[in-house]
């Protein structure tokens, strides 16, 4: 896989990203976690409705490897989950970016995001430059 790091995201040093559209944050882990983790064999995600709070953990992803938890990039209540990504968790390593997003969330204040690293930035963290 080749490892990506869209412009339009910002990350976390916990390899979650974001995607801020208005009030509405789309979360998910990037290329590089994905990598990581290796075959990724179930994703545990909180229902529709349930509160995240900035930087406190809403789920686990479990590889053959690990079980990491996933860390809240932002606060706000979750409007949609990915189904899809949760029922086939392999598929996160075809596409993290678009087709798999794990949870869209209302966002509280999205200057929350303004903490998150650039894409450049998070590139240099994880290729250690």
């Amino acid at each position: 896989m080749t490892l990506t790091y869209p412009d339009d995201l910002k990350y976390l040093d916990t390899h979650e990203y974001i995607r801020l559209e208005g009030e509405i944050a789309t979360i998910g882990i990037s290329a590089f976690a994905v990598d990581q983790l290796g075959d990724i064999v179930f994703l545990d995600l909180p229902e529709v409705g349930a509160g995240l709070e900035k930087g406190e953990a809403f789920g686990t992803v479990e590889s053959v490897k690990a079980v990491e938890d996933l860390k809240a990039p932002v606060t706000g209540i979750v409007v949609e989950r990915n189904d899809d990504i949760v029922e086939s968790p392999e598929n996160l390593a075809e596409d993290p970016y678009r087709d798999g997003w794990l949870l869209k969330v209302r966002v509280d204040n999205t200057s929350e995001v303004d903490d998150a690293l650039s894409a450049e930035k998070y590139r240099q963290m994880v290729e250690g430059e």
